[in-house]
C-alpha cells in the first residue's frame, strides 16, 4: 500500500495573500466611508438652505389675505355699492362630539332650511380637515345673532363669524348699469388661470360679474395680502409669524346721478324700456336705466335657482341692459342724422321742399309707401320735415343717397359700432348695408329696403345708448365724446377725474348744416306744428329734441294701423330724443318705451318730467357742490375743467 504525499504549506505566501485580501478590504471600507462622510456633508452643507426650507414648508405657511374690495360712489358722494358685516353660523368638525344631536339643537334654536342643511353636508364632506369651519347658516339676521349668542355655550364647536359682503343699497335701481358681484365658479378661475391672476384670488371668493362690477374688477378688487404662520402635523394654525397686509380695492366716482337714475327709473315702472341721459359736453353718463330690472343682492350670496329660473322665463327678460343691448328701430330719431347727410351730399339743399299728399310712389314700382299723418303734410322743406316728421321727405332723401351712403354716413353717428361705454354688455346693433344682407340671408338689397331706412325702420336698428350718443355728436357738432360710466378715482378724499376721451371728430363740408339741423331740433319743440310742442310746452328752459314711433311689423297696403285691436307685443315703441337748454347744451335724453305707441304722447312727456326734475332739483344741488369744489381746489383734481378753463 502506498503513501500519500505530503505538501509542506508556505506560511509566507499565506500571509502575503492575506495582507493583499486585507489591503483591498480596507480600501473598499475606506472608499465606502468616504462616500458616506461626501454624502453627509452635501446633504448637511451643500444642500442645506434646501432641505432647511422644505422643512421649514412643513410648519411654516403663507397664507393668502384678501383685500376690502373698493366702494363706488356717484357723483355726488352717493354711496351706491359697499361692503357690510356679513354673520354667519359655522361649525368645526372636530370640536363637535355629536354632530347630528347638535345639528338637531340648532335647528330648534332657529330656523334652517332643508336646502342649508343639504349645502353643509356637501361642503363638509368635501372639507379635507376637520378643524376647518363650515358654514351652517349664511346671513343672520340681528335678532338671530342675539339669539345664539346667548346661548352658545351650549354649543362647543359652534361660533358666529363676522365677514365683509357687498351690498347695494338702492337694488334694482343701478342694477344692469352697476352689475354685482358674485362666487367665483370653475369658468371664472379658469379664466383667473388662463390670464396669470389666480394668484391674486387665492383669499377671495367673489368677483365682479356684470356692469360696472365687471369692467372695473381689476381695480375694485385691490392686492392680496399674506400672513406667515406657524402650523402643527395637522395643518392647524399655531401662531402668526409675519403679516402683510393686503391692499384694498380702489374706490372709485361714477358720472351717474342717483337722484336722476331713480326719476328714470320711477318713469318706467310698470312698463318696458330705457331711459339714458347724458353730459353733452363730456359724455358722461349721468343715469342709465333699463325696465325691468332686478336686485342684485340675491346673486351676491347666491340665488335660488328658483329665483333664477324665474328671472329667465320671464317674457319681459329682466336680465337684459336695454340701455345698451336693447335693439330698437330708431324710427324718426335719426331724420335729423339724415338730413345732415342730404345736405352734406347736396341731394338736398336748406331751400328744397317736396310736397307730401301723404303717399310716396316710384316709377315702375306698385308698393306705396304712407306718411304717418294720412293727409299728409303739404309743402315741407328740410327744416319742416323734422320739426312734423315728414316720412314722405325721407323716403325721397333716402332713395336719392343710395344705402351705401346712407350706412357710411350713419356709422360716423355711432350706429353698427359699439360706443365704447365702461360696460362689457353693449351690442353693435345693426346698421344694415349690402354686405349685411347678402351675409345675413343670402339675398340681394333692394331699393325698397332703402326707402324703409330713411325713416328709421326695416333692418335698421340701434341701442338707446348709440342713439343718446349720436344726438351729442349732432349738438356738439361734430365732436365724439365717449360715453363714459366712470369720472374718477377716490383718493384721500379727493376725486381724481380722469380725462375726457374723445374721438376724432366728424367733419362736414358746411358748418351752417350744423345750425340748420339744429335749429330743426328746436323746432319740433318749440314751434306750434313740432311733434314735441304739446308734451314740453311751459318750461322755464328751452330744449329741442326729435319724436319717434317704431313699428314693430308691416301692414298691408289696404290697412290701417289699430292700436287697440293689436297684441300689446306688437304695439308701436315710443322713442324721444332732446337735450337742453337749446342755447347752451348741458344733458341729453334719449328714452325707449316697448309697445307704448306714439313717442310724442308717451316718450315725449316722460323725457319732459324727467328733465324737469333735472333743471328743477338735480341742477342746483350739482352747481351747489361744483361751487363748493372751484372754491377749495384741493377736494378735487379734474384735469378736464382745468383744461375748459
Amino acid at each position: 500500500m502506498a503513501l500519500a504525499k505530503q505538501t509542506i504549506r508556505d506560511h509566507t505566501a499565506e500571509a502575503n495573500l492575506f495582507a493583499r485580501r486585507a489591503f483591498v478590504s480596507m480600501l473598499f471600507v475606506i472608499t465606502l466611508m468616504s462616500l458616506l462622510f461626501y454624502n453627509l456633508y452635501d446633504l448637511q452643507v451643500n444642500q442645506y438652505e434646501t432641505y432647511q426650507t422644505q422643512s421649514n414648508g412643513n410648519r411654516i405657511r403663507v397664507v393668502p389675505v384678501a383685500p376690502n374690495r373698493g366702494l363706488i360712489y356717484d357723483r355726488n358722494g352717493v354711496i351706491l355699492a359697499e361692503n357690510r358685516p356679513v354673520f354667519s353660523l359655522e361649525l368645526i368638525p372636530e370640536d363637535v362630539d355629536d354632530l347630528d344631536a347638535t345639528l338637531a339643537e340648532i335647528g330648534e334654536l332657529m330656523s334652517i332650511t332643508p336646502a342649508e342643511f343639504k349645502r353643509f353636508e356637501r361642503e363638509r364632506k368635501q372639507q379635507s380637515r376637520r378643524f376647518k369651519p363650515v358654514a351652517l347658516r349664511r346671513q343672520l339676521t340681528h335678532d338671530e345673532v342675539a339669539l345664539f349668542s346667548a346661548s352658545q355655550h351650549r354649543f362647543p364647536g359652534v361660533s358666529i363669524q363676522a365677514r365683509l359682503s357687498r351690498y347695494y343699497p338702492f337694488k334694482d335701481t343701478l342694477t344692469h348699469m352697476l352689475g354685482y358681484v358674485a362666487r367665483i365658479n370653475k369658468r371664472d378661475q379658469q379664466k383667473l388661470e388662463d390670464e396669470g391672476l389666480a394668484a391674486d384670488y387665492k383669499a377671495t371668493h367673489d368677483i365682479g360679474k356684470q356692469g360696472v362690477e365687471k369692467f372695473h374688477e381689476r381695480i375694485l378688487h385691490g392686492k392680496v395680502g399674506y400672513q406667515q404662520v406657524e402650523v402643527n402635523n395637522m395643518g392647524r394654525i399655531i401662531r402668526v409669524l409675519s403679516f402683510q397686509p393686503p391692499e384694498p380695492g380702489q374706490d372709485i366716482v361714477l358720472n351717474i346721478d342717483i337722484e336722476l337714475q331713480k326719476k328714470a327709473s320711477q318713469e318706467l315702472a310698470g312698463r318696458r324700456g330705457s331711459v339714458v341721459i347724458t353730459d353733452v359736453k363730456t359724455g358722461g353718463v349721468l343715469a342709465l336705466y333699463s325696465s325691468p330690472s332686478y336686485d342684485p343682492n340675491l346673486f351676491v350670496h347666491g340665488i335660488s335657482q328658483t329665483e333664477y329660473n324665474k328671472l329667465l322665463a320671464s317674457n319681459y327678460s329682466p336680465l337684459l341692459n336695454r340701455a345698451t343691448q336693447g335693439r330698437y328701430p330708431p324710427a324718426s330719431t335719426i331724420k335729423p342724422h339724415l338730413a345732415l347727410l342730404g345736405l352734406e351730399a347736396e341731394v338736398i339743399t336748406p331751400e328744397t321742399e317736396i310736397r307730401d299728399r301723404g303717399t310716396y310712389r316710384l316709377r315702375n314700382v306698385a308698393h306705396v309707401w304712407r306718411d304717418w299723418k294720412k293727409q299728409g303734410h303739404g309743402m315741407v322743406d328740410v327744416t319742416k320735415s323734422v320739426e312734423v316728421s315728414c316720412d314722405i321727405f325721407y323716403y325721397d332723401l333716402a332713395y336719392k343717397l343710395g344705402i351705401d351712403r346712407i350706412h357710411d354716413g350713419m356709422r360716423e353717428f355711432g350706429f353698427g359700432v359699439l360706443t365704447g361705454i365702461d360696460l362689457f354688455e353693449e351690442s353693435t346693433a345693426i346698421m344694415p348695408s349690402r354686405g349685411w344682407k347678402r351675409a345675413k340671408f343670402n339675398e340681394p338689397w333692394y331699393i325698397g329696403d332703402t326707402i324703409s331706412v330713411g325713416i328709421g325702420q326695416s333692418y335698421w336698428n340701434a341701442t338707446p345708448l348709440q342713439i343718446a350718443n349720436s344726438l351729442n355728436i349732432l349738438v356738439n357738432k361734430g365732436r365724439r365724446f365717449t360715453p363714459k360710466l366712470l369720472r374718477g378715482y377716490l383718493v384721500e378724499g379727493e376725486v381724481d377725474v380722469i380725462p375726457l376721451e374723445e374721438k376724432p371728430p366728424l367733419m362736414v363740408n358746411n358748418e351752417n348744416n350744423w345750425d340748420i339741423v339744429l335749429d330743426s331740433l328746436y323746432g319740433t319743440v318749440n314751434r306750434e306744428h313740432g311733434t314735441a310742442k304739446t308734451a314740453f310746452r311751459g318750461t322755464e328752459y328751452i330744449s329741442a329734441g326729435k319724436t319717434g314711433t317704431a313699428q314693430l311689423f308691416s301692414i298691408a297696403q289696404d290697412e290701417e294701423y289699430d292700436e287697440e285691436n293689436t297684441d300689446e307685443y306688437l304695439r308701436d315703441n315710443a322713442m324721444y330724443i332732446g337735450y337742453a337748454p337749446y342755447d347752451k347744451p348741458e344733458i341729453s335724453i334719449a328714452v325707449a318705451i316697448e309697445n307704448a305707441g306714439g313717442g310724442s304722447s308717451n316718450a315725449a312727456p316722460l323725457a319732459r318730467r324727467v328733465m324737469d326734475f333735472y333743471f328743477e332739483e338735480v341742477k342746483d344741488i350739482s352747481v351747489a357742490k361744483l361751487d363748493k369744489l372751484n372754491a377749495a381746489p384741493d377736494i378735487i383734481n379734474d384735469p378736464n375743467e382745468q383744461s375748459q378753463q
